[in-house]
């Protein structure tokens, strides 16, 4: 099948209905939808597992909703991976399970950034202005050591201003 945009890419499917899922779990029954997508020159075959029935009619729709699915999971966890949050860190000999609480945390806190990055033109801005996460991140950590926080505006508009002259306060002795 041709795609409709322009008709440079084309898609073979073949497709099997309740297979077992592997040697292991022949009770387990799935449905398998093989995908061949063709470029010019360049091919790629990709596989999806399904428990929806898969016919000629949906084998294109199934194949890009699992397209879709894989590429939001792989983006996710790429971000999570490499820009700042350390999600691959070895938080080492803590207490049982540690690691899976620092990554029980880990999530909300991705969920308030990309909420911010959708809803937020400060935040959106200090990003920009950083350059990536990993340096907003960075910025945003030092913030706490030197400031009171109220709010993400409190945090990113001086990342926005960039660095300031800052007066040191002279201390007064009291004794």
């Amino acid at each position: 099948m041709a795609d409709e945009a322009d008709g440079s890419i084309h898609h073979f499917f073949r497709f099997f209905h309740n297979v077992p899922i592997n040697q292991s779990n022949q009770d387990v029954r799935v449905n398998v939808l093989e995908c061949w997508e063709l470029r010019g020159d360049n091919s790629k075959c990709f596989c999806r597992v399904t428990d929806f029935k898969i016919t000629r009619r949906n084998a294109c729709q199934i194949m890009r909703g699992g397209r879709a699915r894989w590429k939001v999971e792989n983006e996710t966890f790429n971000t999570l991976k490499n820009q700042g949050y350390n999600l691959e860190h070895n938080y080492g000999p803590g207490e049982k399970f540690l690691s899976m609480v620092f990554v029980s945390l880990m999530m909300p806190a991705f969920l308030v950034d990309q909420v911010q990055q959708i809803a937020c033109p400060v935040f959106r801005t200090a990003w920009k202005k950083a350059g990536c996460k990993r340096e907003l991140w960075e910025k945003i950590r030092a913030a706490f050591h030197f400031f009171f926080l109220d709010s993400m505006e409190t945090i990113c508009r001086p990342i926005i201003a960039g660095p300031q002259r800052v007066q040191p306060v002279p201390l007064i002795d009291t004794s």
